[in-house]
């Protein structure tokens, strides 16, 4: 089918645009391309032939613009690591921007509307073993609006099909967001923060993007939510210690106590914010150490037969040789 992909200068929106095409769709594609990696990921993706709209999806034009002849969508873009900028940035972007869509799809006759959310919706609800039944506790404006827009989403099902994908930590080829800890993995110069025994369940972006797919195709996924997760779980020293073989180095074995980072980033926070600096560490930041998610993915696998294929072990070195190809490391 024709499609339109939001966010296809993102990480995962730049692979998801690749592997819908592969699939036989034809791709249309919006993005930024605000910085150097964005701007990267834009020439590869009109080097295989997927040519990037930019634009506002604030704009009720643009919004119908790149709806136009679509079948169906997959709304990745989103405000998310922005840490200088007030509440109401995200509530626009996220919320906002995904009503316009949402009525620009209704408006050009789209047929299935996929939201790509996130398990930040979860937030401080982390005992047990989450799933989509699971309550939502969102900690940040980031998971808070991400919720708000799932609330959006499922009041159009009288309107057009929908489904929403909850995104867990995702890393593969392409990723930026994880090539500090392989690069400092790689140095030699990665301390763990804290105990290092809260729970990563990642999933690598091929699987997620197959899923989105499913999502888009799947009878059984209409009006429905999903978490999509990797099948393994790791402790962060288990990540660690698995990251640090893909770089061909024994992990370090350094560990620090976590409280005098977690008293840096609330200072920096309460006085960078203020003054419209982005914090060079802030709380977000630190999830990784201190965070601990376990997922169940029976839903998915039940309803859709959605199954993650690639290990962390090979997704980890498969990363490592793009970094490395890319003379990242």
């Amino acid at each position: 089918m024709k499609i339109l992909i939001s966010g296809a200068t993102g990480f995962i929106g730049s692979r998801l645009c690749l592997l819908a095409r592969q699939d036989g769709h034809e791709v249309v594609a919006t993005g930024q391309r605000n910085n150097p990696v964005e701007i990267s990921r834009g020439e590869a993706l009109e080097h295989a032939g997927v040519s990037i709209m930019e634009g506002s999806l604030l704009d009720v034009q643009f919004a119908r613009r790149v709806t136009e002849g679509c079948q169906g969508v997959i709304h990745l873009a989103a405000a998310q690591h922005e840490s200088n900028v007030p509440d109401e940035y995200f509530r626009q972007v996220n919320v906002d921007g995904t009503r316009t869509l949402l009525d620009a799809a209704v408006a050009q006759g789209v047929r299935r509307f996929v939201y790509g959310s996130t398990i930040g919706v979860y937030g401080s609800a982390a005992e047990g073993k989450l799933d989509e039944t699971s309550p939502a506790q969102p900690v940040n404006i980031y998971g808070k609006t991400k919720l708000e827009a799932e609330s959006v989403v499922r009041g159009y099902s009288d309107r057009l099909e929908q489904s929403i994908i909850r995104i867990s930590e995702t890393y593969g080829p392409g990723d930026f967001r994880l090539l500090k800890l392989f690069k400092a993995i790689k140095r030699g110069r990665f301390p763990v923060i804290g105990a290092g025994d809260n729970l990563h369940q990642v999933i690598h972006v091929d699987d997620l993007s197959r899923g989105l797919l499913l999502g888009l195709t799947h009878p059984a996924a209409v009006g429905e939510t999903f978490v999509l997760a990797g099948q393994e779980v790791m402790t962060t020293r288990e990540m660690v210690a698995r990251v640090a073989a893909a770089v061909d180095r024994p992990p370090t074995g350094l560990r620090v106590p976590l409280w005098p980072f977690l008293v840096a980033a609330i200072v920096m926070e309460k006085t960078l914010r203020p003054l419209g600096i982005e914090p060079p560490l802030h709380r977000r930041r630190l999830d990784f150490f201190r965070k601990s998610f376990l997922f169940s993915v029976d839903k998915a696998r039940d309803q859709l037969g959605f199954a993650p294929r690639i290990g962390f072990v090979d997704g980890a070195r498969a990363t490592a040789s793009w970094y490395a190809e890319q003379r990242l490391l």
